[in-house]
């Protein structure tokens, strides 16, 4: 009888538990899980090459002979610009314009050579200039999210000034071509690092070909650091 009312007892309090636990479990508001927090997207991640333009300009050096038989060359700075419209993720025409600026050396036989004007005197380091005008095709030989390089070939004309600091002295006489217009063309390519899906940093060298009396064309050094947008809306998807 006593066993019987013990068995009795715990059995009613385990009802009482039970039920207390589902009387606890209905009230209570059950908050919705957190969404998970995605890390945000690469900064790189969207980097294509099907935007139908692309518009360089940077900073630009050229190593420049003056002069058929200068000892000393013409150290120029200046800008490259350049518009390319693509016609697809590899080849684009473009149009490029240079302009370079500095002084140069004088042949040392005329050292004795004096410009005109009251202030005159022996003439040393002149300054000259050259502009470029090209167009030309280019090609994207590879490419990723993070780089690209591109190969060039401009060719077009140049404009050389080499006697506005001259005050009238025979160029020759110092060993200085004469202002002209030639041929000229710019092979090369680009590095280019993608900073934005649309921006980027290029570096691009090159050769450059003028004649401006080289008796045949001359090679000089040139390279330029700049910035690339990149414009339009994608043509390819």
């Amino acid at each position: 009888m006593k066993r019987t009312w013990v068995v009795r007892v715990g059995v009613a309090a385990m009802a009482a538990g039970m039920c207390l636990t589902g009387m606890a479990a209905e009230g209570q508001v059950v908050s919705p899980a957190p969404n998970p927090q995605l890390p945000p997207p690469a900064p790189l991640a969207g980097v294509r090459y099907d935007y139908p333009w692309e518009i360089y300009g940077g900073f630009a050096y050229s190593h420049f002979d003056a002069g058929p038989k200068l000892l000393q060359g013409a150290n120029l700075g200046g800008f490259d610009a350049r518009a390319v419209r693509e016609f697809g993720t590899r080849w684009g025409v473009g149009v490029n314009g240079r302009g370079y600026y500095g002084t140069t050396g004088v042949s040392p036989n005329c050292g004795s050579c004096t410009g005109s004007g009251p202030n005159a005197g022996p003439i040393t380091g002149p300054f000259v200039s050259e502009h470029m005008f090209l167009a030309g095709p280019e090609y994207r030989l590879a490419r990723n999210e993070h780089a690209a390089m591109m190969l060039h070939a401009f060719v077009g004309g140049a404009y050389g000034n080499f006697q506005s600091a001259l005050g009238g002295v025979n160029p020759a006489s110092l060993g200085l071509f004469s202002n002209q217009l030639t041929v000229a063309a710019a092979m090369g390519g680009s590095i280019d690092l993608n900073r934005s899906p649309r921006l980027v940093f290029r570096i691009a060298p090159d050769a450059t070909l003028t004649d401006f009396g080289h008796n045949g064309f001359a090679e000089q050094l040139a390279i330029s650091v700049g910035v690339v947008y990149r414009m339009g809306h994608q043509f390819r998807k």
